[in-house]
């Protein structure tokens, strides 16, 4: 539930206005991609974005809806990437720091409590590679996943990433309304990191 609250705040801030764009086809493209958000169809989405930047990519607010698609399909590495992009194009937007800090928080949520795509999908493989299939895969969603180091490590890396984010939104937006609910995200988000080190369940 936490993480979906995340994402509907993500989709709030995503849509941008594609009026300031003159090449019809790409408006059309960017149109059609927010219905298709707007249908929870991420892919079809993402096909249109990317598809978009094919024929321009000089508009920051593609790469950003495109990077928030990614993160609804979960696809955290190419959104990390969308965000990037978008940020060598408009580094003073304070939205794209709050947006890419949210998907650092869910990604490090994800990670540490086995649920990225990847992990659940290396779990489905391992299980049909074991002769006991059957009797575990009423397992596949249990709650006795203990991460390895290797993703601790990284959970703790993405949380700090979130931080570093949320007090650039911070930064660039001083007087945003929100602040004290940001700066609280960074308190839990620091609490999080530190029960991590001390090895207790954050989930």
């Amino acid at each position: 539930m936490k993480k979906l609250l995340f994402l509907i705040t993500i989709l709030s801030i995503a849509v941008f206005s594609t009026a300031c764009i003159n090449n019809y086809a790409v408006q059309q493209l960017n149109n059609k991609a927010m219905e298709y958000m707007k249908q929870g169809d991420y892919k079809n989405a993402i096909s249109r974005f990317k598809a978009s930047l094919d024929l321009d990519s000089s508009f920051y607010e593609t790469y950003y809806n495109l990077a928030v698609a990614y993160t609804e399909d979960e696809d955290y590495e190419e959104a990390i990437k969308s965000f990037d992009e978008a940020l060598k194009l408009k580094s003073d937007a304070p939205d794209l720091y709050y947006s890419r800090a949210v998907m650092y928080e869910n990604y490090a949520k994800d990670l540490y409590s086995g649920e990225t795509k990847e992990q659940k999908e290396k779990k489905e493989t391992d299980e049909d590679n074991d002769e006991n299939a059957v009797s575990k895969s009423s397992n596949i969603d249990n709650d006795d996943f203990k991460p390895s180091e290797e993703e601790i490590n990284k959970t703790k890396e993405y949380y700090n990433n979130a931080i570093a984010d949320y007090e650039k939104y911070l930064e660039i937006s001083s007087s945003s309304s929100d602040a004290n609910d940001v700066q609280s995200k960074i308190e839990d988000i620091q609490t999080r990191i530190k029960q991590i080190e001390e090895g207790k369940d954050t989930n």
